[in-house]
């Protein structure tokens, strides 16, 4: 009997790991919602005429404020 217990306590443990690492990895954004926003990021470096390392770090920045003006 303690052995039964034992066994299925281990499952259960095991099952619930691994459903908790499966929601942890999964993005909260849609590879559509990122591409839109690396878009909209390009496209702001293109009207300021931004160019090499500015423009790596304003487009950077833009992608961690999800793309908002700044």
């Amino acid at each position: 009997m303690r052995l039964v217990l034992s066994a299925a306590f281990l499952s259960v443990v095991i099952g619930l790991g691994t459903a908790w690492a499966q929601t942890s990895a999964q993005s909260p954004m849609s590879q559509d919602q990122k591409k839109a926003i690396s878009k909209s990021c390009t496209d702001q470096a293109n009207a300021k005429g931004l160019h090499g390392k500015q423009r790596r770090k304003f487009r950077s920045e833009c992608k961690k404020a999800g793309g908002k003006s700044q």
